[in-house]
């Protein structure tokens, strides 16, 4: 790259560019110039010639820029005519929208009282586009009871299939490891008392009222929840929702009541057979470790299980069936129109189905517990 300068007697700076322009050889110095503009009396124009200018990319554009931005300090006329077409466009691209005196400016953090302001009424949003939600969904449902509601079989039957025979394998394993740990936990405490027997009753009553549902319940919020939210979420940056609004179809029936519809009814049936895994996984610890045989065992289980004890586990299972589906589709409908937005709404749906999980079941218990169930 070669730069020459010649002062002309019309008081014109003229700079002459030569030879190759390329960014791999670094970027030209601005100094000589700056020097020969510091001289006076100043030049009134600054031109160029370009006629020896060979190959050349953005390492001219940025001396050029650079040194438009030091005539215009001084106010300096900047001639373009003797530039190749491309780089005169693109320089005048370059300078045509000024940048932003506040661009670069350092965000300040702001004050303790602010921020606290915004999160209590960030909080109260949230809230009120809850309860909004939750109205909207009993109107849907009430819609249901009265036959009115719009949505297609073919959904419900995908949906169904989804939540419940898609779901038996994760189903399976985790409850089989739980009742194994439960039977483990509760035969080394037995075996010190010679009572090894009764590991049949803790890991039945176990699964029967509490982990069988519960357990079910958070697999369901991180495998189905998740998926509600991401498909909502997708459908929702794709105006797909927008869609359906503007054709008079309302997404709580046609989006969000088959899913609560399929979790309602597809939940207590996993919870049933996530007791008969846990129990079983009990039953491969008593053999195994106890020397309990198979059918003492299972005459120990039919002894302390009766159907009120099922009860409790099945209400709580359509309660967190309610629960997952509402977590799921509430993020999905409030996600934003990104990609990251998707995945956001996915990790929320799942960490509010798991609060609600625990919460719900605490309170349930303590209702049980009270009325003798």
């Amino acid at each position: 790259m070669d730069i020459a300068f010649d002062r002309r007697a019309d008081d014109t700076l003229v700079v002459h560019l030569g030879g190759n322009w390329n960014i791999a050889n670094g970027l030209a110095a601005t100094d000589e110039l700056e020097k020969l503009l510091a001289t006076k009396p100043l030049p009134a124009k600054v031109a160029f010639e370009a006629g020896k200018l060979g190959d050349w990319d953005s390492s001219l554009l940025a001396f050029l820029s650079k040194l438009a931005a030091c005539c215009s300090s001084k106010s300096i006329e900047v001639v373009s005519r003797g530039l190749p077409t491309g780089v005169a466009r693109l320089l005048e691209l370059a300078s045509a929208v000024p940048e932003n005196k506040d661009a670069r400016k350092e965000r300040r953090r702001a004050p303790l009282l602010s921020r606290v302001g915004e999160a209590v009424l960030e909080a109260g949003q949230a809230i009120e586009e809850m309860l909004v939600f939750l109205g909207e969904a009993c109107i849907s449902f009430c819609k249901l009871i009265r036959g009115k509601a719009r949505f297609r079989g073919s959904d419900l039957a995908l949906l169904l299939q989804e939540c419940g025979v898609q779901a038996l394998p994760i189903v399976s394993l985790i409850s089989l490891l739980v009742g194994l740990i439960l039977a483990f936990v509760g035969a080394v405490q037995l075996r010190l008392f010679g009572a090894q027997i009764y590991v049949a009753d803790l890991v039945g009553i176990a699964m029967a009222r509490e982990m069988g549902a519960m357990m079910t319940a958070i697999v369901m919020a991180g495998r189905t929840g998740a998926a509600f939210a991401a498909q909502l979420g997708t459908m929702q940056v794709n105006e797909e929702i927008d869609a359906l609004k503007t054709m008079g179809i309302s997404p709580m029936d046609f989006l969000v009541l088959p899913r609560m519809l399929a979790l309602v009814l597809m939940l207590p049936l996993l919870c049933l057979y996530a007791n008969l895994m846990g129990i079983v996984g009990g039953g491969i610890v008593g053999v195994a470790m106890l020397d309990i045989s198979p059918i003492h065992y299972f005459n120990e289980t039919v002894a302390a299980l009766r159907i009120m004890q099922f009860v409790p586990g099945l209400i709580k299972a359509v309660v967190f069936g309610i629960l997952v589906a509402l977590s799921g589709c509430l993020r999905g409908m409030q996600c934003k129109r990104s990609a990251s937005a998707v995945g956001e709404s996915a990790t929320s749906a799942v960490v509010t189905a798991i609060v609600a999980i625990i919460v719900s079941d605490a309170i349930l218990t303590v209702i049980f517990d009270r009325i003798g169930i």
